[in-house]
């Protein structure tokens, strides 16, 4: 069963503080490329997040284009609004993936980064995602699959366990294995798949490895008891970690695959 992340205004500015790390800035960017966002577009950001995406594809679309953010977080759509304030092309509002509130066949691009790994209903999701495409719309899905994990412990069996713990936060910890195929039965042309790793081979506590380690040790204290992790063990865990960090035997990697479809 899935616990549900509560994006609340800490949540929202601990995500922001990792996605301004340069490993995740260096992501946007690849994401971006993949996108190719023209002037003058229509695009669609579901799950905007902190909005640092959707300021760079607002600003690359331009004046005569249109941005639209999507999100079910009040704190993450404050955020955005306030980050793209400003910007008369662009607009922000409250729904989620499987009811977009927005009009049919009214964007050329959509993006999604990190959200359908949260969605139950992927059925009803991509059709939502189909009907607000224009014939030939493009989108690009990025996801995770938390079983490309490598993350060095001195007791592999432990970090097994505090990983499957975490896996508990989202739907589908491995849609990634299975995106294709559902993109195609959607309606979609899958043009290309591609990984975006995220590795640390040291540690560098401004990176998305020092974010994504306080966000994981977080949620098992909170609820590793009822996937069978004492107290103990996640505190053993984490000084596991500290320990490797000063010793410089950290190693952190994870991939994240992007979907290119077209409509």
């Amino acid at each position: 069963m899935s616990v549900v992340l509560e994006f609340d205004e800490k949540a929202a500015r601990a995500v922001e503080a990792m996605y301004k790390t340069p490993d995740v800035v260096a992501q946007r960017a690849h994401i971006l490329a993949m996108m190719n966002p023209q002037p003058g577009e229509a695009v669609l950001d579901i799950g905007v997040g902190p909005g640092l995406l959707a300021y760079d594809l607002a600003r690359m679309v331009g004046e005569e284009g249109r941005l639209v953010g999507v999100d079910v977080s009040q704190a993450m759509l404050t955020m955005t609004r306030a980050r793209l304030a400003g910007l008369s092309q662009a607009e922000v509002i409250e729904a989620d993936a499987t009811a977009l509130g927005v009009e049919s066949e009214a964007f050329d691009l959509a993006v999604s980064t990190q959200v359908y790994e949260y969605v139950a209903d992927m059925t009803t999701a991509l059709g939502e995602l189909h009907r607000v495409l224009r014939p030939g719309g493009r989108v690009v899905i990025v996801d995770t699959d938390w079983d490309s994990i490598v993350w060095h412990s001195t007791d592999h069996d432990r970090m097994t366990r505090v990983l499957k713990c975490w896996d508990a936060h989202l739907v589908d910890p491995h849609l990634p294995a299975t995106l294709g195929a559902q993109l195609r039965k959607a309606g979609f042309e899958v043009q290309r798949c591609e990984i975006i790793p995220m590795l640390s081979a040291s540690y560098q506590p401004y990176s998305y490895a020092a974010g994504i380690m306080r966000s994981i040790h977080g949620f098992v204290r909170a609820n590793g008891e009822r996937h069978g992790l004492s107290a103990e063990d996640i505190q053993a865990w984490h000084d596991d970690q500290l320990q490797l960090i000063e010793q410089g035997g950290f190693f952190f990697s994870v991939n994240r695959y992007a979907f290119v479809a077209r409509r």
